[in-house]
């Protein structure tokens, strides 16, 4: 298959280039750095090679600003929105003009659509959040709409927390679990909805060549942990204690609102669509899952 990548050089797009090249698939890396058989595009000014666009089987649009990269001034608000919202729905229209167009655009999306929902139990089906992260999410997804329209089938993986040892949230816990200054984020008792970056890729790969799957898709494993048992999990794998908490008080001073909407929020998701489509996680326990990262 011929496969083009948005956000070829990020975590997940960089698993994905490998994990695809090694099957013989050709990917077309879309990246404002480019790469070895790859194209530059400038999604602020509308630029992007459409030529190296053609004859493709497949899309994976991953592009987009870090959500926790600064606290959430208005400003930076509007570059996550511009980063998501408004580069899809470019993007998605130059796909839709394609002749033909691809048979399948996997277009990111995330957990924190949902918004902060306590102990309720999430799948697809579930009432979508009102804060800023659910309305954002929302219009992400329906940014897409131009492909829908075109008939291309859409899939919207709904990430949870990615962990993996070369970037994300795992990459930042590691230095102080290692020290044995880890612990429960806040109070502990918010849900902790997770899945390893080798999952993501062969998920990824799994809805593209399942016809079966559109529209939103969570991409978690089916046994999220709360935050007390998220970091107890990470002190054993690492034979450290984690039981210093981070304070609630201390995380909104430092992000202000990004700290309620993402480190403090809880969000118990499962993965219904995947596992219903015949997917299964390569490490559906958490223990099983830090001991292959962490070897």
């Amino acid at each position: 298959m011929r496969i083009a990548i948005t956000g070829a050089t990020g975590m997940v797009g960089t698993a994905l280039s490998q994990s695809l090249g090694a099957d013989g698939h050709e990917v077309v890396a879309i990246s404002r750095r480019p790469v070895p058989g790859g194209t530059a595009w400038n999604p602020e000014r509308h630029e992007i090679s459409v030529d190296a666009l053609h004859g493709l089987d497949a899309v994976v649009h991953l592009a987009g600003a870090s959500i926790a990269g600064a606290r959430w001034t208005t400003e930076r608000k509007r570059e996550l929105r511009d980063s998501r919202v408004a580069t899809t729905r470019w993007f998605a229209a130059i796909l839709a003009d394609l002749a033909p167009p691809p048979a399948v655009l996997i277009s990111a999306s995330a957990v924190g659509i949902y918004g902060n929902r306590g102990d309720t139990v999430l799948d697809e089906a579930a009432s979508l959040g009102n804060d800023f992260l659910g309305r954002l999410g929302v219009d992400w997804e329906a940014a897409a709409d131009p492909a829908r329209h075109a008939g291309i089938r859409v899939v919207h993986p709904r990430f949870g927390m990615i962990l993996s040892t070369t970037g994300g949230a795992l990459a930042k816990l590691l230095p102080p679990f290692r020290l044995g200054l880890g612990g429960p984020i806040g109070n502990g008792k918010q849900w902790v909805s997770w899945i390893v970056l080798a999952d993501v890729v062969s998920a990824i790969r799994h809805a593209i060549a399942t016809a079966s799957l559109a529209g939103p898709v969570n991409f978690t494993t089916a046994n999220p942990l709360r935050s007390t048992d998220f970091a107890h999990a990470l002190g054993h794998a690492l034979h450290r204690p984690a039981v210093i908490p981070l304070p609630a008080i201390a995380l909104r001073l430092a992000f202000g609102e990004l700290a309620d909407a993402t480190l403090l929020a809880s969000q118990r998701v499962m993965p219904t669509q995947l596992e219903q489509s015949g997917y299964r996680m390569l490490h559906p326990g958490i223990a099983g899952a830090l001991d292959s990262l962490l070897a």
